[in-house]
């Protein structure tokens, strides 16, 4: 099957999980499958644990993920202090800060500049 028909696999119900993509219409969102794999089950495990799941569900949603990946920066701000002493938040456009983040800088952030 190719990825363009595995794509039509997901789906988006405003009714189902606030609107996140869903598995075929059915109640398995994306988002859970990918969770699922990330924390080690195997596709075997899922397909156990979901007996109308599909191998070409998985497969769907690692396509899904990918080209969310492909069109989205997943990476974090940092705040740094420059070499006059301010304070400089680098963050990819679009992020949201995290509080988590706020005042921490790089461990090889040294004299303004970047340690090699």
């Amino acid at each position: 099957m190719d990825e363009k028909k595995q794509l039509e696999r997901i789906t988006v119900n405003p009714k189902f999980f606030g609107g996140k993509p869903i598995i075929r219409g059915r109640r398995l969102a994306v988002e859970h499958v990918l969770s699922m794999l990330a924390a080690g089950d195997t596709p075997e495990t899922l397909l156990k644990g979901y007996d109308w799941l599909e191998p070409e569900d998985i497969q769907a949603c690692l396509w899904y993920a990918h080209h969310i990946v492909g069109h989205e920066r997943t990476h974090q701000s940092v705040t740094v202090v420059d070499e006059k002493g301010h304070t400089v938040e680098i963050r990819p456009v679009g992020l949201t800060p995290l509080p988590e983040l706020e005042g921490s800088v790089p461990k090889n952030w040294k004299d303004g500049n970047y340690a090699q």
